[in-house]
């Protein structure tokens, strides 16, 4: 039987249209849209693409969404004074810094730049205030792109209780948050990286797998347990003379090869990106409806 392909693209769509009596409400009695701020520095190409997607989500939905760019030289110093210049501005009610920074901020430079987001406002659940809320399973604003994946989980009614959830990357931003969700949704869960021994023995035992490390093509179908669901939270841009920009979008996992042994996957593009947009809405009027903590 052909895998089962998770439409994000379909789903993302039905929660945004679900948020639009919430933007209303916000402009009823705040007298102004829901205020979103994005932050990008430097040049990063999947950045610019997530943030582009996000601007013009959030625009479309009524939202009034600011890019404000940083140049590739600024100093993390500068990327400081922005993010406490938009927590005291009234009208912005969620803030989101595009990672990564450039390297020449310094190695801690995100790390700084999180901790500096007011925590009610930090829409991507990065602050260290949301991430122990998220820990310790209560309201919280969580990370957009694991919640949405969470989210496109629990509306294809995928069963995660008792199952072994493997999770491919330990990072802050992705890796980390979607382990606590998948436990706090009562799977078992593994989390492998880089120095995992027999990283596709491991992968195989997985009756869900997400890859999030951010490696094109990397998990093959020696990685999937046959039957499992793989959720490929990847998108990658690589060079493909036959497209008319030069490039194409992929995931973590070579689909082609792997949907055979897939009970379900998702897509790239049209799987987890759209969901994380989705996402990205909905904690912005959380906020701007004065209940940012939530429950995840």
């Amino acid at each position: 039987m052909p895998a089962r392909r998770l439409d994000g693209t379909a789903w993302a769509e039905r929660l945004r249209h679900k948020l639009e009596p919430r933007v209303a409400a916000v402009r009823r009695h705040a007298g102004r849209p829901p205020g979103l701020a994005v932050v990008l520095a430097g040049t990063h190409p999947p950045s610019e693409i997530y943030v582009r997607n996000k601007i013009a989500t959030a625009t479309a939905h009524g939202c009034h969404a600011v890019l404000h760019r940083l140049p590739e030289t600024a100093s993390v110093d500068e990327a400081l004074v922005l993010v406490r210049q938009l927590n005291a501005d009234d009208t912005i009610d969620g803030i989101l810094v595009q990672s990564p920074l450039p390297a020449g901020m310094g190695t801690d430079a995100e790390s700084r730049v999180f901790d500096a987001v007011d925590p009610s406002k930090d829409i991507d659940g990065f602050h260290p205030v949301n991430v122990g809320r998220l820990v310790q399973k209560r309201q919280a604003l969580v990370a957009c792109t694991p919640l949405g994946c969470a989210t496109l989980l629990d509306r294809e009614e995928i069963p995660l209780r008792g199952r072994h959830a493997v999770v491919i990357g330990r990072s802050d931003i992705v890796g980390k948050p979607m382990a606590m969700l998948l436990l706090h949704r009562n799977a078992t869960v593994t989390i492998c990286h880089s120095r995992t021994v027999d990283l596709p023995a491991i992968c195989r035992t997985a009756d869900v797998l997400v890859a999030a490390i951010g490696r094109p093509g990397f998990v093959t179908p020696d990685f999937v347990k046959p039957g499992a669901t793989v959720i490929d939270v990847g998108i990658n841009r690589v060079e493909d003379p036959s497209r008319r920009s030069g490039y194409r979008l992929c995931g973590d996992v070579d689909f082609a090869q792997a949907a055979p042994r897939c009970r379900a996957i998702t897509p790239v593009p049209g799987g987890v990106g759209p969901m994380t947009i989705a996402m990205l809405l909905r904690n912005t009027l959380r906020v701007a409806c004065g209940s940012p903590f939530e429950r995840a």
